[in-house]
């Protein structure tokens, strides 16, 4: 799962590839139909000492073999002076590398930042412009506010991508309500996907905390929503993993021997009753498969 909110900002393009659709319409690019999408190693370095890596890179590929290109995907938290020129390093090394044309999307969450995105970046001598940079640029002017309920249902990739993007903004509060009583009727991978991408994404905002207060009162006790499912299941296996982890540690700290048959029971059970037994049993027993003794075993 990704590990932070810089990842999260560009890694839901790997995961949800469907979120180019309405993202190349924003932009006003088009977007070849029934394309292929390809995730690409991001690491563009040539020699050694100087690592370079792009966020990340997508194959777009139409279903006819032409009109192909690269995506170079970058999240951009602040203005940096240096980035025009690495971004047309990564352009250049991406165009050599696959014979391919690319293109660069810079993805932001400030107006500031976004404007600065945008370019044009001249690169070359004084007078004489060598090489132009013109990215691709998402940012609060130009992704679209969903707070509608049924508009988030129907495009749940744009809806988090929308609430990470506003997440700094006013409107973030409204749009993550939306979300939350959209994913109320998401199958629970969908559920557990975007619930955690989001909160990732967000990054240290109040925004943040919105959402993990908001999420709890999704789950509706007593309704049987989805949502309510999937966290009630998720509390659940933490709480036996937690138990089962903790019956092998005691055997383990007391120098018990445990066989993998003996531990594969033990994860396998599902009974935080009889985990609870085992973890008693696990002080006093002198050799693992005493815990399984007796009728409640």
């Amino acid at each position: 799962m990704v590990a932070s909110h810089h990842e999260a900002s560009h890694r839901i393009f790997q995961d949800r590839p469907e979120l180019l659709a309405p993202v190349f319409r924003i932009l006003g690019v088009p977007l070849p139909a029934k394309a292929a999408v390809e995730v690409l190693t991001a690491d563009v370095t040539e020699i050694r000492p100087l690592e370079r890596r792009v966020d990340s890179v997508l194959r777009i590929e139409p279903e006819d073999g032409v009109g192909g290109f690269l995506l170079a995907i970058e999240a951009q938290g602040r203005r940096d002076p240096d980035k025009a020129v690495s971004w047309a390093y990564y352009l250049s090394y991406l165009k050599a590398n696959y014979a391919c044309p690319a293109l660069l999307l810079v993805i932001c969450q400030d107006d500031g930042t976004a404007r600065w995105a945008a370019g044009p970046f001249p690169l070359g001598a004084q007078g004489w412009n060598a090489l132009t940079l013109h990215p691709l640029v998402l940012g609060p002017g130009n992704v679209p506010v969903i707070t509608d309920v049924e508009d988030a249902a129907r495009d749940l990739p744009l809806a988090t991508f929308s609430a990470m993007t506003h997440g700094r903004g006013r409107s973030a509060p409204a749009i993550l309500k939306a979300l939350a009583e959209a994913l109320g009727s998401a199958d629970p991978e969908s559920v557990a996907y975007y619930s955690e991408l989001l909160e990732i994404g967000l990054g240290n905002t109040p925004a943040r905390e919105t959402w993990r207060d908001l999420m709890p009162r999704t789950y509706f006790p007593g309704r049987g929503t989805l949502i309510e499912e999937t966290y009630l299941e998720g509390e659940a296996q933490g709480r036996v993993e937690e138990r089962a982890q903790l019956v092998l540690r005691v055997l383990d700290n007391r120098g018990v021997a445990v066989t993998q048959e003996v531990r594969e029971r033990i994860a396998a059970c599902g009974d935080l009753d009889t985990l609870g037994r085992w973890i008693d049993l696990a002080f006093a027993v002198s050799d693992a498969e005493g815990l399984f003794e007796g009728p409640e075993g």
